[in-house]
């Protein structure tokens, strides 16, 4: 039977200004896709990124056409994240199996997720902090601008946490040596994507108190030669990898190259989450809060409490008991 597919642009309100070096959003900007064989129904969910020259536009023109052709055609990237997302989901309610079972993984039952603290003045990221101060994991968004100064306010607001510091990209060598020295006196556990990507060559021999993560420097597996010489972690991203089939592959040549593995998220719902949630058991760190900056997630996604991330409800994607 001929699939059908559905392709939607939906603005979700966020909570709270999401700030990084790159600028601000209060809206989190996806594509969902629904994949149908005329009885069941797949679903998955992108986030297009400018960083990457990205827009819900060219994400939606991208996925005009016959799916399985697309998904043998199109890059990686926020458009085939959805559509792979949703070929799974179609596939495990097609088969009456999880894709967890598919891929042999247990489901963790919760796992700790970063929290994200986001980029402000000082005393707005100390506030933030201290709201979020019972969560383990936080992650520190960062400028160029009084670096060092935002990642004490936080540290002493939150004490007990263990923290991920995220320039995305926008220090330089000299500020990232610079940060060595406040870096080691906190309780920082990560440093992610410092360096421009394609401006990171200075990272291959550099020693550090913490572990380099390389973020936007990695997509596919394709980049793993060059990112295993500068970097001792990677950010596996969905929407960067294109979709779950190249994360899983990913991950598992991130592992064999003696790299530790993050997962993580663009800021997006619960359906964008759950597919990304199939990496968390075997993740080092686990960064998908974006839904909790979202003033309303989707009925059934995931629970975050505490900076502890709990699964969607049976049925939300990815197994045979879908709900909708």
């Amino acid at each position: 039977m001929a699939l059908s597919l559905s392709v939607r642009f939906e603005r979700l309100p966020l909570r709270a200004p999401f700030r990084i070096s790159r600028g601000v959003k209060t809206h989190a900007e996806v594509v969902v896709v629904e994949l149908s064989d005329g009885v069941r129904t797949g679903r998955g969910e992108c986030v297009p990124y400018a960083r990457y020259d990205e827009t819900a536009g060219k994400v939606m023109a991208a996925l005009r056409g016959d799916p399985e052709r697309l998904l043998d055609s199109l890059p990686a990237g926020a458009a085939r994240n959805a559509l792979d997302c949703a070929f799974w989901d179609l596939l495990a309610k097609r088969d009456g199996e999880a894709v967890f079972d598919m891929l042999g993984r247990m489901p963790p039952e919760a796992v700790p997720s970063a929290v994200t603290i986001s980029l402000d003045a000082p005393a707005g990221m100390a506030e933030a902090a201290a709201l979020a101060r019972d969560a383990p994991l936080l992650k520190v968004k960062l400028s160029a601008d009084r670096p060092a100064e935002r990642l004490l306010a936080v540290a002493e607001a939150a004490p007990s946490a263990r923290l991920i510091v995220d320039p995305n990209e926008g220090w330089t060598l000299a500020i990232l040596q610079a940060m060595a020295e406040p870096i080691a006196r906190c309780k920082v556990v990560l440093v992610e994507q410092p360096l421009p990507a394609g401006e990171d060559a200075a990272l291959e021999g550099l020693s550090y108190p913490a572990p380099i993560c390389a973020d936007e420097s990695l997509h596919t597996r394709v980049d793993l030669p060059v990112v295993a010489r500068r970097y001792q972690a990677v950010n596996v991203k969905l929407d960067k990898a294109g979709g779950l089939t190249e994360a899983v592959a990913l991950a598992q040549a991130a592992r064999a190259e003696g790299l530790s593995l993050m997962v993580g998220c663009m800021v997006a719902s619960s359906l964008a989450i759950a597919p990304a949630f199939v990496l968390a058991g075997e993740a080092d760190f686990v960064d998908l809060d974006g839904p909790w900056w979202l003033s309303r997630d989707r009925p059934g996604g995931c629970r975050f409490e505490r900076g502890v991330l709990h699964p969607p409800q049976p049925g939300f994607w990815g197994d045979p008991e879908h709900l909708g």
